[in-house]
């Protein structure tokens, strides 16, 4: 265990590629310790700076230095005006000396600026430390996402029926918003509209299902270091149960393949049981567990 010689803290309302380096340092750091999953969504922010500005009255990007070293971070993302994710980490060799409480407690007080009234806490569930602090911040366990990574070939495509994915452009952004609301619960007002075009600049490229040009879902896919994501994908109840859900995610498989990518990845939440099945028998296997925990203004008590 060593001793914190010349602490510093550095916030920031984006990462530059500097401050990119430094965690990605810590990062392998933390998991050459631990063999866990952390979400931090690097390469999103890095990519978010570089093509857009940023506004200056948030900060998001929480360092914790001892000298020139980077031994703490935490980061903030927030999708949709209601809630904030927020995730981090500390070098192992300077645990237990209050930095992760240093970095929540400016979180915190970041949080208290915003309208955001839900900040949700995320750890892998085998990082013990991990959960133990979360639950002495007093918040209360609200759900947990399986990452899976596809073994092999993508097992039980189907005729797909003549969907078509068609690349979201802007005017679509109302739609995509409807369809997270539909979803995933995620309700976002006109001005916190994701623009599709905008998005697919930073890396994650949202898609529209259609059947002869009628949209029946959408999904979301993003490449990053060799592996391709799908996320969000979802079909619209009126046309559920026909097989579009295995038809899109197909699709997706298909397209993240051509762009040459060594592994494939997705999130589903371990309480949505047809898709967690749907996607296992596709030939997805869970690799890792995050668990969510859930903060209302008001109610904590660390």
């Amino acid at each position: 265990m060593k001793t914190i010689e010349n602490p510093s803290i550095k916030l920031k309302f984006s990462l530059d590629r500097a401050d990119y380096e430094d965690i990605v340092i810590l990062r392998e750091c933390c998991l050459e310790k631990e063999n866990i999953t952390l979400k931090l969504e690097l390469d999103y922010k890095l990519s978010k700076s570089l093509n857009e500005s940023i506004g200056k009255d948030k900060i998001n990007e929480f360092m914790f230095y001892d000298g020139r070293k980077l031994i703490g971070y935490m980061g903030i993302c927030q999708f949709g005006s209601e809630t904030i994710e927020v995730n981090g980490m500390v070098h192992p060799e300077f645990r237990e000396m209050g930095v992760f409480r240093r970095l929540f407690s400016l979180v915190k007080d970041e949080w208290n600026k915003r309208e955001s009234q839900h900040m949700l806490l995320l750890s892998d569930r085998k990082s013990t430390s991990g959960i133990e602090f979360i639950k002495s911040t007093g918040a209360h366990y609200e759900n947990s996402e399986y990452e899976m990574f596809l073994i092999g070939e993508a097992r039980g495509a189907t005729a797909l029926k003549n969907l078509n994915l068609r690349k979201a452009l802007n005017r679509d952004a109302k739609e995509i918003a409807r369809q997270n609301a539909i979803y995933f619960q995620v309700n976002s007002s006109e001005e916190d509209l994701t623009l599709p075009e905008e998005e697919s600049k930073h890396g994650m490229d949202t898609f529209l299902a259609e059947i002869n040009q009628t949209i029946i879902g959408k999904v979301h896919m993003e490449v990053q270091n060799g592996v391709g994501g799908i996320y969000g994908l979802g079909v619209l109840p009126e046309y559920r149960g026909k097989g579009y859900g295995r038809d899109i995610l197909m699709k997706a498989v298909e397209k993240l393949k051509e762009k040459q990518v060594q592994q494939i990845m997705l999130q589903v939440a371990v309480k949505n049981s047809n898709a967690l099945n749907l996607y296992q028998s596709c030939g997805f296997k869970e690799t890792s567990t995050m668990d969510y925990f859930k903060l209302t203004k008001n109610s904590f008590t660390y």
